[in-house]
């Protein structure tokens, strides 16, 4: 055997504990970010709480304006006195059957089987509907499944309210579809398997997750993925990609939600209306918390002489250092990603879900210069305040629905306004619906809009009309819809 030395070049990223410092601040919310800033003051004597200096960001640079419907100028302000309501915001935003807080105050007066009585409440118009969906969800565990069989739940209606076999297996599907998702379930199966078919069938791992779930849920358990996969006839690493979404999945739904408090979130970003219409962009100064380092110790120990007695100051030093500067690339990155999520999605800042547009982290990692694992932490757990709500940054980054140029949650947003401006004598059905789409240049299939009526927890067209009333419907008396730019 020869042995022999080659050279070889090639490149390879050190990651030197000030970067590895710098990637775990991107990831921290707000709360932990704040304890991670308090820990760092008590243990740190060279560092100091810095409540005015804002030298770091106090910068202001002007976008190109970008075309739409009309032109818009774009500009970015990060001083961090200008914020809008840095008090606590409710995620979301909305009103009626749609809203937050009405959901959150059900949620926390009753638990879960008063919430998802109150989402009865509004859907059901007759008293003895409403009477037998009470019923119905008393005879739900605290897990959220069925305590008895179908047939007995059946037998047990009809012994009670009549002949109302059909009418709650109706209902039943229809809790199942309200929050939390598979509330009322008779096995894990079924479950899993109607939280599933409410997420985006776009999204990796979809078609694969349902097969195991329909038919190999007994093999998941052993997490035995080259079986899945024989099985299957598909790749492992398919299995595996299948197996995290359906782990996302909630086996318990009528447990999390008990006596849960409202969900309240400081927001780390706040975009808002600006001078002469521009759209501003700052840090919120409630969760952007600065440190400094004393500049005269900083100075004596620069200047001190080499001795052993003066080591562990500058370790402290080196330490403060690095925290102070890797505050200013969480904030800065912060700014970038939400100045470039907000260019690319003016079209929903103006007119609502209807303009929201495909978007991908690459998209924004390729136009700030950064890496997509940085766009996702930075985005993930962090809030923007805007004048149509509270949302995770995450939020905007919306998947492109299959065989459209737009987003499923522009079109979502397109179904349910076409609904909500109906004849409630001639209500839309799902064709007419695909019809009215196809007409602005959106083709989908009719169970895609199925699906998002599903989402919307808006019932079928013939579940909707109402007697009575004058019919004069036709697909002319629809305003055109507005496609996102």
């Amino acid at each position: 055997m020869k042995h022999a030395l080659r050279q070889s070049m090639g490149q390879q990223l050190s990651l030197t504990p000030q970067l590895l410092q710098s990637i775990r601040l991107l990831h921290l919310n707000a709360i932990d970010l704040e304890r991670e800033v308090a820990r760092a003051l008590e243990d740190n004597p060279l560092l100091e709480a810095d409540a005015d200096d804002h030298s770091d960001t106090d910068v202001e640079q002007d976008v190109a304006p970008v075309e739409l419907e009309e032109s818009y100028d774009f500009a970015v302000e990060t001083r961090m006195q200008d914020y809008v309501d840095p008090g606590l915001s409710r995620m979301g935003a909305g009103s009626g059957e749609d809203d937050p807080v009405a959901r959150c105050m059900a949620r926390e007066t009753g638990g879960v089987r008063q919430f998802v009585l109150e989402q009865f409440r509004l859907e059901l118009k007759r008293s003895e509907d409403l009477a037998l969906a009470e019923w119905l969800v008393d005879q739900v565990d605290d897990a959220g499944y069925l305590e008895m069989s179908l047939e007995l739940l059946e037998q047990a209606a009809i012994q009670r309210f009549g002949h109302v076999g059909e009418r709650v297996r109706a209902l039943r599907e229809q809790m199942l579809r309200l929050e939390p998702a598979g509330y009322g379930a008779a096995d894990l199966r079924e479950c899993l398997l109607v939280q599933l078919d409410l997420r985006d069938h776009d999204e990796a791992g979809f078609g694969t997750a349902k097969q195991i779930l329909r038919d190999h849920l007994h093999v998941l358990g052993s997490h035995d993925h080259n079986a899945l996969a024989a099985a299957l006839g598909v790749e492992a690493d398919e299995v595996i990609c299948a197996e995290r979404l359906i782990m996302s999945l909630d086996p318990k739904p009528g447990g999390q939600h008990e006596s849960e408090p409202q969900q309240y979130v400081i927001p780390d970003v706040i975009v808002r209306k600006g001078r002469h219409g521009a759209w501003v962009v700052s840090l919120n100064p409630l969760t952007a918390p600065k440190v400094r380092i004393s500049p005269f110790v900083e100075s004596v120990l620069d200047s001190a002489a080499d001795e052993s007695g003066m080591k562990r100051m500058r370790e402290l030093l080196q330490d403060a250092r690095w925290l102070t500067r890797g505050l200013s690339m969480r904030y800065d990155t912060l700014l970038k990603t939400t100045q470039a999520i907000v260019e690319r999605q003016l079209a929903f800042f103006d007119r609502g879900e209807e303009g929201m547009r495909p978007l991908t982290l690459r998209e924004v990692a390729d136009a700030i210069g950064m890496h997509e694992s940085s766009i996702s932490r930075i985005t993930t757990g962090k809030y923007v305040q805007t004048p149509r709500g509270t949302f995770e940054l995450k939020y905007f980054f919306a998947v492109r629905l299959e065989g459209a140029s737009v987003a499923g949650v522009a079109v979502r947003a397109m179904v349910k306004r076409l609904i909500e401006g109906e004849n409630r004598s001639s209500p839309l059905a799902d064709d007419t619906i695909v019809s009215l789409l196809a007409r602005q240049g959106i083709h989908i299939a009719r169970r895609t809009v199925a699906k998002y009526r599903e989402m919307l927890h808006i019932a079928s067209a013939k579940e909707r009309r109402e007697p009575g009333l004058t019919s004069h419907t036709s697909l002319r008396a629809h305003a055109p819809l507005r496609q996102a730019q």
